[in-house]
């Protein structure tokens, strides 16, 4: 997997996880709905970056981020939810 630079910009109740690349760029994004609880809601990864890892390591963002902080994770977004469920590991962070 490639090593990417990915920004986070965390809002009151919003939040991304960005990569950008060339023009483009790939983002997870949630939703924050108490201090411990936020929703993965979508993932968008442009066909230029199809291929090199930056959904996972979005995800993988998402998952650190969320240990970090204490958070739990609702996986609504379809990719997230696949990926979690290749990774028990991560189970701590998913409700």
């Amino acid at each position: 997997m490639t090593e990417f630079d990915i920004r986070r910009e965390h809002g009151a109740s919003k939040g991304r996880y960005v990569i950008q690349k060339a023009g483009e760029e790939a983002e997870l994004t949630y939703s924050v709905t108490t201090p411990t609880l936020i929703i993965a809601d979508h993932t968008g990864v442009p066909d230029s970056f199809r291929g090199t890892g930056a959904g996972l390591a979005l995800v993988m963002r998402l998952v650190a981020d969320a240990r970090a902080e204490g958070v739990k994770i609702v996986p609504l977004c379809p990719f997230v939810n696949a990926t979690r469920k290749k990774h028990p590991e991560w189970a701590d962070v998913f409700v």
